[in-house]
């Protein structure tokens, strides 16, 4: 099975880590771990070289990626890692669509239907836009 294992470095992307490594069952698939970055500010991005821009993208997700690899790899898990730059709910489904995955795995933070009307939910959008099934981990 291709799993897409959606991480953004929180706590609730340990919870989710934990969940796969907490079930045998889960060892042994294909992994691809993907995180978005929102894009810098258009104005930003111009005002910094085009390398420094990347090395900040490159940084941000070398620190969520540095501690999966480190989980994964005591469980003898290969996975490859993905930077994507963009809306991470539409950049999610994008990827888990294109890709051909078999399973998106994410964790969420749990809010309630107010918070996510006010504030939005990277979570809430995957599921409106992924055709791929969803696990959410709580």
């Amino acid at each position: 099975m291709k799993v897409l294992l959606a991480a953004d470095g929180s706590k609730f992307t340990k919870r989710m880590l934990d969940y796969v490594a907490a079930h045998e069952a889960w060892l042994g698939h294909q992994y691809t771990v993907l995180t978005v970055h929102p894009a810098l500010p258009p104005r930003a991005a111009a005002a910094l070289s085009k390398k420094l821009v990347q090395e900040h993208y490159a940084q941000e997700a070398e620190t969520v990626f540095k501690p999966i690899r480190t989980a994964l790899g005591k469980r003898g898990v290969d996975a490859e890692y993905v930077l994507k730059v963009g809306e991470p709910g539409e950049e999610i489904a994008a990827f888990a669509r294109k890709g051909g995955f078999d399973l998106v795995v994410m964790g969420s933070h749990g809010h309630g239907a107010l918070a996510r009307l006010v504030v939005g939910s990277v979570t809430s959008r995957v599921l409106a836009c992924c055709e791929v099934p969803l696990l959410i981990v709580r």
